[in-house]
C-alpha cells in the first residue's frame, strides 16, 4: 500500500479547482503525502482513496452523472466499499435520499440516496443568497468561518447521521460514517479544518481496507 494519499474532486461542474487547492492546503498542513485530481472517469474513480463532490448547481451535476451510467456505476460501487466522500452545498444536495424546494416542492433531479438526509434547497430564502457566519462545528475546535451561498439545510436526518453544526436552528453539517455533508462552501473560507477533518476519514479507510 503507498503512504501517498490520492484525493478526487468530482470535475463535472462546481468549484472544482477551489476544492483541489484547499485539499492540497490540508494535506500540507497535516504533513501527509497525497495527490488532488480532477475525476471524470470510471478508471479515476476506482482508484481513488476519497472523493469531493463540490458546490456549484445540483441539478447539472445530477443530470451530468445520469447521462454517463459507468460512472454512476463506478461511484456506486465505490461508496458500497465506504469510500469517504465530502459534499458542499449542492454536493451535499446530490448525496441527500431527498431534496425539495421552499417553493415548489418535491425536486425531481437524480439524487445518489447514500446519505440518510432530507433537503431544503435554498433554504436561508433571497435575503441571504450569499452571507458568511461562525459556526461551531463538533470536531473542530474554536469557530469556523462558513461561507453560504444559496445553501439549503438539512430538515430532517436517519438514526444514523450525526449532526455536526446548525445555524439559525436549521442543520447546516452533517456526518454519516465516512460521508461528511455541509451547506456552506468549506473550500472558499480559507479554513481548510473541514477539508482536514475529511481526510482523517480517507487516511483511516484506507488503512482500514489494506488491513481486510
Amino acid at each position: 500500500m503507498s503512504n501517498e494519499l490520492l484525493i478526487g474532486v468530482l470535475g463535472l461542474q462546481g468549484d472544482i479547482e477551489e476544492n483541489i487547492k484547499a485539499t492540497t492546503e490540508a494535506l500540507r498542513e497535516m504533513n501527509l503525502k497525497g495527490k488532488v485530481i480532477s475525476v471524470r472517469y470510471p478508471e479515476e474513480i476506482m482508484k481513488i482513496d476519497g472523493l469531493i463532490i463540490p458546490g456549484g448547481e445540483s441539478t447539472v451535476m445530477g443530470l451530468l452523472i445520469s447521462l454517463k451510467d459507468e460512472l454512476l456505476h463506478a461511484i456506486t460501487r465505490m461508496i458500497q466499499r465506504g469510500l469517504p466522500i465530502m459534499g458542499a452545498c449542492a454536493g451535499m444536495i446530490v448525496l441527500a435520499k431527498k431534496s425539495y424546494d421552499k417553493v415548489i416542492g418535491d425536486k425531481k433531479q437524480l439524487l445518489l440516496g447514500i446519505l440518510d438526509i432530507e433537503i431544503e434547497r435554498n433554504s436561508f430564502g433571497r435575503q441571504h443568497d450569499s452571507f458568511e457566519s461562525d459556526l461551531e462545528i463538533s470536531g473542530i475546535n474554536d469557530s469556523y468561518k462558513g461561507i453560504f451561498i444559496r445553501a439549503p439545510s438539512v430538515i430532517s436526518v436517519g438514526p444514523n447521521v450525526q449532526i455536526l453544526s446548525k445555524f439559525g436552528g436549521k442543520i447546516v453539517a452533517v456526518r454519516q460514517e465516512n460521508i461528511i455533508g455541509t451547506s456552506f462552501h468549506p473550500e472558499l473560507s480559507g479554513d481548510y479544518r473541514m477539508h482536514r477533518l475529511f481526510i482523517e476519514l480517507v487516511t483511516n479507510w484506507k488503512k482500514e481496507s489494506f488491513q481486510q
